[in-house]
C-alpha cells in the first residue's frame, strides 16, 4: 500500500512540526527542536535525556556573535548547563544583540558530522523560522521516533538540492485593469511548499520571447503601499507595460522577504531601525543576502511553453539563473520605479551589496 508518507511528505510534516514546536528525529542520531518555537518544558525534557545539548546557528549569525564557526556555513554551540531558554533564544534572535551584546564566550565543536545539523538548520529556514536548532544525541533514533510519536528523517534526503515539480493546480480568466485578457495559473509544487502564480495578459506566442517579470510577493508593499520598498510600484508598472504592450507573463513568487518569509523581514525591518542596512539585517538574523530560489519561475515559465524572455529586472541574478535553467534572456528591460525618501538607503545598498543596476 501507499497509503503512508513518503519522504517529501515527511519533510512537509516535519516543517509544520518545528513551527509548533514539536521535535523531529534525524536517523544521523540527533533529536531536533527550532530555538524560535522552543518551550520551557520541551528544553527540560531535551535535559533529560542526559547528553549534551548543541546550539546550531549559520556561520552568518555566528559571525555576529563572535564564534567561531569551524563548520564554515554553519557552528555548532555547546549550550552550558544551566543557561536559561532566555539565554537559549537570545543566541538565535539578534533583536537584543545591543543592548546585551556579550553572550559569551561561546564554545563551539569542531569534532563530530555536522551534516545533521545543517540538515536541521534547512529544515527551520524551510518552515520560515529563524535559522537556529537545539539538539540531542541519541543512540536509537528509530526507536525513539516511534516511540514518541515524532518524524523521522535523514540529514541527506533534507539537503537534496532538486527543485520540487510543480503541478498547475488550475487556470481561470481574470480581467484586470491593466487588460481584460488576463488569466491566472496556480501552481503547487509536490513537496507542499507554498503555491505560485502566473498572472498571463492576452496569449503570448510560444515562439517568440515574452515579456515576463519574476515578482517576489510583497506584503508589506503590494498591499499595503509600504515606503520602505519599490514592491509595489514595480508589480504595478510591469502589468502597465504588459498591458500596454498587449501580451506579458508575471510570475508571482511567494517568496516574502527574499524568501525568509514575512516573520523575518519583520524582524529585519526592526533590526534596519537600530541602524543596520538590509544586508546586514538579514545576516544578523543568520540569513545570506538573499534566500529566493529564481529556478522556481524558469520552471514555471518552461511548463506554461516559453523558452526566452524579455526581463523586466534591474537583478542580474534574475537574468543568470533564467539562463542557467533552461530560459533564455534576449533582453533585460530595466524597471526604474517606486524611490521615496524612505527608501533610498535600502536601494543604494540593493545597488551597492546586491548588484542590483539602478
Amino acid at each position: 500500500m501507499t497509503l503512508g508518507p513518503d519522504i517529501d511528505e515527511r519533510i512537509a510534516r516535519a516543517w509544520a512540526d518545528l513551527r509548533m514546536g514539536v521535535p523531529v528525529v534525524l536517523s544521523d542520531g540527533l533529536v531536533v527542536l527550532a530555538v524560535e518555537t522552543l518551550t520551557q518544558d520541551r528544553l527540560a525534557d531535551l535535559r533529560s535525556m542526559d547528553g549534551p545539548l548543541v546550539l546550531g546557528v549559520t556561520g552568518r549569525r555566528a559571525e555576529t556573535l563572535n564564534a567561531r564557526a569551524y563548520d564554515g556555513d554553519i557552528a555548532r554551540i555547546a549550550v552550558p548547563g544551566q543557561a536559561s531558554l532566555t539565554w537559549i533564544q537570545s543566541i538565535a534572535n539578534p533583536a537584543g544583540d545591543l543592548n546585551h551584546p556579550m553572550k559569551g564566550p561561546l564554545q563551539t565543536l569542531r569534532d563530530g558530522p555536522a551534516g545533521p545539523h545543517r540538515a536541521a538548520i534547512a529544515l527551520a529556514k524551510a518552515a520560515r523560522l529563524l535559522p537556529a536548532t537545539i539538539s540531542v544525541n541519541v543512540d536509537d533514533p528509530s526507536a525513539f521516533a516511534a516511540t514518541h510519536n515524532l518524524t523521522l528523517l535523514s540529514a541527506a534526503a533534507i539537503l537534496r538540492t532538486g527543485l520540487s515539480p510543480m503541478k498547475l493546480v488550475v487556470s481561470a480568466r481574470l480581467p484586470l485593469e491593466v487588460s481584460e485578457r488576463g488569466r491566472l495559473h496556480v501552481y503547487r509544487p509536490e513537496d507542499g511548499a507554498e503555491e505560485h502564480y502566473a498572472i498571463e495578459i492576452d496569449h503570448p506566442d510560444r515562439g517568440r520571447p515574452v515579456l515576463s517579470r519574476l515578482h517576489s510577493a510583497c506584503f508589506t508593499g503590494d498591499l499595503l503601499g509600504s515606503l520602505k520598498c519599490d514592491c509595489g510600484p514595480q508589480l504595478r508598472a510591469a502589468l502597465a507595460q504588459m498591458g500596454a504592450e498587449g501580451a506579458g507573463v508575471l510570475l508571482y513568487l511567494n517568496q516574502e522577504g527574499r524568501g525568509i518569509g514575512l516573520a523575518n523581514k519583520m524582524r529585519a525591518y526592526a533590526l534596519q531601525d537600530q541602524g543596520f542596512d538590509t544586508v546586514e539585517a538579514n545576516h544578523r538574523l543568520g540569513f545570506e543576502d538573499d534566500e529566493r530560489d529564481f529556478r522556481i519561475g524558469a520552471a514555471i515559465l518552461r511548463q506554461m511553453g516559453f523558452g526566452a524572455v524579455r526581463l523586466l529586472t534591474n537583478n542580474p541574478e534574475k537574468v543568470r539563473m533564467m539562463e542557467a535553467n533552461g530560459v533564455s534572456v534576449v533582453e533585460r528591460v530595466p524597471l526604474k520605479v517606486g524611490q521615496t525618501a524612505q527608501n533610498e538607503v535600502y536601494l543604494a545598498t540593493k545597488a551597492r551589496k546586491s548588484g542590483h543596476l539602478l
